[in-house]
């Protein structure tokens, strides 16, 4: 029973010696597979048309983000002030900045703190402003349905983003190749 126990003892302490380097690689790498192209995606139809598209957003970025005020104007993104565009701008840059710097691990700490973020602020603008009360698109902690869009999944990415937040962006990362350079 003594050797079973040393052996499990010495797996895991050899584990846990690993995890430094395995689990900010693999939240990075989770986070890449999973949310990069749908980050990405969501950017893109919140640019708008032309050379100035990504200073300029298009209608649909202020639908989705300000839903409630774009009622309010009758979709007229014009009518809305100069706050507005700024966040909107500041919004559509942050999905494409900032899955792009957790994913090359550059700012690993700041990026993927910024990614949580912008996850609650996008599950706040879900909830209040598109009103998002469907029980099965809201869900529920601990209700035994693992598929809800916001609280289930929305946890296991803030979750991912929290291993880089604490470990670091581990050491296949610019941040790792810049401090070894300085």
């Amino acid at each position: 029973m003594n050797a079973l126990i040393s052996l499990h003892n010495a797996l895991f302490d050899w584990l846990d010696r690993l995890s430094g380097a395995i689990l900010p690689t693999l939240a990075r790498f989770t986070f890449a597979a999973v949310l990069l192209v749908y980050f990405w995606k969501s950017a893109v139809t919140k640019m708008g048309d032309g050379l100035f598209g990504l200073v300029m957003p298009s209608d649909g970025a202020y639908v989705q983000i300000f839903p409630r005020a774009m009622e309010a104007v009758s979709y007229d993104s014009s009518q809305l002030g100069m706050l507005y565009w700024l966040v909107a701008v500041a919004g559509m840059w942050a999905e494409f900045l900032l899955p792009a710097l957790v994913v090359l691990g550059l700012l690993g700490r700041l990026s993927a703190a910024g990614m949580i973020g912008f996850i609650i602020v996008q599950s706040a603008t879900d909830i209040v402003g598109h009103g998002a009360s469907d029980p099965k698109t809201l869900g529920a902690w601990f209700d035994g349905i693992p598929d809800s869009v916001i609280l289930d999944q929305r946890l296991l990415w803030i979750t991912v983003l929290l291993i880089i937040v604490i470990k670091g962006a581990g050491p296949l990362s610019v941040d790792r190749l810049l401090g070894r350079l300085a």
